[in-house]
């Protein structure tokens, strides 16, 4: 029919470790730095980050992940709403970043517009276009949400060689393992 399709599509991250972003300063907050790295690609318009967009119709009850201890799984939750990431800062839950991207604008049916020299009614080019660029999005938002969680890796556990960032991710797990 010469139109083209938008949609979304999701990342998800296990294994993080607990920690990564920060609360203290807005600009480093992860769930930001993420959703800006999302929002740059081309034909983004809208990022969400767990239940997103749908929490905003829920009571915080609803929302919030409620947190359990057991001897055997020690603290836990049940759910995910949160979508890995709480104040800016990773939670050690799977981290879910869902995009929505437009429909590409290049049309093989050409709308209606106006001629800029004579501004009279025309219509636009023909062109050729992908139907939807939607999966080659997902690739390249898996690609930036992965450089942005390296950076993040680096500022928490940084150093000046990979024995050193070792030593600091080893104590770091040696410490959240401890008991609270």
């Amino acid at each position: 029919k010469g139109d083209t399709l938008g949609g979304i599509f999701e990342v998800a991250v296990t294994g993080l470790p607990i920690g990564l972003g920060t609360y203290t300063q807005w600009d480093l907050r992860l769930d930001g730095r993420l959703s800006q790295g999302l929002m740059s690609i081309p034909g983004i318009k809208g990022v969400e980050i767990g239940a997103g967009f749908k929490s905003s119709g829920l009571s915080g009850s609803s929302v919030q992940d409620e947190i359990f201890y057991s001897n055997r799984k020690g603290f836990y939750r049940k759910t995910n709403r949160a979508g890995g990431l709480e104040g800016g800062i990773t939670n050690g839950e799977t981290l879910v970043l869902r995009a929505a991207m437009k429909p590409i604008s290049t049309l093989g049916r050409p709308l209606s517009t106006v001629d800029l020299a004579t501004r009279k009614p025309a219509s636009a080019h023909k062109e050729r276009s992908d139907i939807c660029a939607v999966p080659a999005a997902g690739i390249v938002g898996e690609a930036m949400a992965t450089l942005i969680l390296a950076d993040a890796f680096l500022d928490k556990f940084g150093g000046d060689s990979l024995g050193e960032i070792k030593s600091n991710i080893k104590y770091q797990n040696a410490k959240s393992q401890s008991k609270i």
